[in-house]
């Protein structure tokens, strides 16, 4: 049985919902954060040393990282689902989107998070950096979901799953969205799937305002 060692509010919902859309039996190992800090509590390093979320056990293994969760769970228990057939150019798409969320995405949405905390929202820091990366970034996004329904094409994958969680994040801000039509549209296409609801029937209230 496959066990997600679930930190409230984080990236851990989207293995949860990856694991609704394949139809695996799972178990929740639930995790609360610290409300003064939001850090994961001290008791998720027993299972993995860096204490982070999300993290999955199988049997005698042990895999943390988004990407090489998701990845593990497609090719070991998905038989060919949400995945494009290796060797394609689709499958290429795949995996750099695959790869791109937490490579290219996060890292930008997680600093201006840590400088606004640290009170250097209006640093030049913030305008003369992040912003205008955050915007070349989420514009290249808007362009590229113009081409298709979904980051590979017409047929959804585990790339719009591991996507979900920056797409989300900026959809919460107006301002960011109003000029991004297609960004938004996706939100709601994943917020409307049954798996989705499912996922967060037993991951329970799901924020990332704070992310």
């Amino acid at each position: 049985m496959i066990i997600v060692h679930h930190l409230n509010n984080s990236r851990s919902q989207r293995v949860l919902w990856l694991l609704e859309e394949l139809g695996i039996e799972y178990e929740i190992k639930f995790y609360e954060r610290d409300p003064k800090t939001m850090l994961a509590p001290e008791s998720l390093r027993q299972v993995h040393p860096l204490g982070k979320s999300p993290v999955i056990t199988d049997a005698d293994l042990t895999i943390a990282e988004s990407g090489a969760i998701v990845e593990y769970l497609v090719d070991r228990y998905g038989n060919g689902r949400l995945v494009p057939a290796s060797g394609t150019p689709e499958y290429v798409r795949y995996t750099y989107w695959l790869h791109y969320a937490e490579g290219s995405a996060m890292p930008l949405l997680v600093m201006r998070l840590v400088l606004n905390n640290l009170g250097a929202g209006d640093s030049s820091v913030i305008s003369g950096f992040v912003a205008p990366q955050i915007k070349l970034h989420f514009d290249y996004i808007e362009d590229e979901l113009r081409k298709s329904t979904w980051f590979v094409g017409e047929e959804f994958t585990a790339a719009d799953i591991q996507m979900s969680f920056p797409l989300e994040q900026i959809a919460m801000l107006r301002e960011e969205v109003e000029s991004r039509p297609k960004l938004k549209k996706f939100v709601e296409r994943i917020h409307a799937r049954p798996a989705y609801k499912r996922a967060l029937e037993r991951g329970g209230e799901y924020d990332v305002s704070f992310q």
